[in-house]
C-alpha cells in the first residue's frame, strides 16, 4: 500500500517536520535529563520537567521558541513543584558547559542577567499555557512496588543473578526522551517496562502459565497486551531514533 503522504507533497512535507520536531524534542529531553543528573535533581524532579516540557510543546508549536529555553524554566519550574529548588545561575552554567563545552564559563555580564529574566518569563508564560497544571503522576512509585511484590515472587538467585531492576529504571528513564508519559497511564507504563526488562533477560515468572491472568494483569487490571504491545513498540522507536542520531 502506498503511503498517502508520498502522494501529497504537503502531506509530506507535514510528516517531514514532524520527524525534524521529535528529533528536537529527543535531544532537548536528553539534554534536560543530563543537566538534571548534572544538578542532583532527583529522578522524578527530571521526569517532571520532561512532562512540563513535553506538555508545553503539545500547547504551542516549535518555530517561534527556542527549545533550551523553555528546558531551562522547565527544570527550574520542576525544581518548585517538586520541592527540590535550583538557582537559575547553576542552571545557567550547567546548560552553558553542556551547550558550549569548550567557551569560557560565562560571566555575569549583561547576557547573563538577560538569560535569567529569559527563563523567569518563560516559566511563567509556560504555567499560563499549561493553566498552573504542573503536578503529575509518574511511574516511578508503581515500579517500585511492582520491582518489590516481583522479587518475592522471583527465585532469589535467578533475580540477583540478572540486573532487571536496573534496565526498568533505565528503561523508564529513557521514555521521557518522548511524550510517552503523556499517552499512557503511569501504571502501564511502569509494568510495560518491567515487562521489557524481563523479556530482555528472558526472565519467566514462576507458574505465570498457569495463573488465572497474566502477572502484569495483577499488577494492573485494565492493562492488555495490545497496550503493553503499543508502549513497547514506541519505546523502541525512541532507541532507534538515538541511534540515527548518534
Amino acid at each position: 500500500m502506498q503511503n498517502p503522504a508520498l502522494m501529497d507533497p504537503t502531506g509530506l512535507q507535514e510528516a517531514r517536520q514532524i520527524s525534524a520536531d521529535a528529533r528536537t524534542h529527543f535531544k532537548v529531553c536528553r539534554f534536560i535529563i543530563e543537566a538534571g543528573v548534572k544538578l542532583g535533581l532527583r529522578s522524578v524532579p527530571i521526569a517532571t520537567a520532561c512532562t512540563i516540557y513535553h506538555r508545553f510543546f503539545t500547547e504551542v508549536p516549535l518555530e517561534p521558541y527556542d527549545p533550551y529555553l523553555v528546558a531551562m524554566a522547565a527544570l527550574y519550574l520542576a525544581g518548585k513543584v517538586e520541592e527540590q529548588h535550583l538557582r537559575t545561575r547553576d542552571i545557567i552554567n550547567v546548560s552553558h558547559r553542556y551547550l558550549h563545552p569548550r567557551s569560557d564559563p560565562l560571566e555575569l555580564d549583561v547576557h547573563f542577567w538577560e538569560l535569567r529574566d529569559s527563563i523567569v518569563q518563560c516559566e511563567m508564560l509556560m504555567l499560563r499555557m499549561l493553566c498552573f497544571r504542573v503536578s503529575f503522576q509518574h511511574p516511578h512509585k508503581y515500579l517500585l512496588h511492582y520491582l518489590l511484590s516481583l522479587k518475592q515472587w522471583m527465585n532469589r538467585h535467578s533475580w540477583d543473578r540478572t540486573p532487571v531492576a536496573v534496565a526498568a529504571w533505565a528503561l523508564l528513564r529513557d521514555s521521557y526522551h518522548g511524550p510517552l508519559c503523556l499517552q499512557h497511564p503511569p501504571q502501564h507504563i511502569a509494568v510495560t517496562v518491567l515487562y521489557l526488562a524481563l523479556q530482555c533477560y528472558g526472565v519467566e515468572v514462576p507458574a505465570d502459565s498457569e495463573a488465572e491472568r497474566p502477572w502484569w494483569q495483577v499488577f494492573s487490571e485494565d492493562l492488555s497486551k495490545s497496550v503493553i504491545d503499543q508502549i513497547v513498540l514506541e519505546l523502541i522507536q525512541i532507541y532507534r531514533m538515538d541511534a540515527e542520531i548518534s
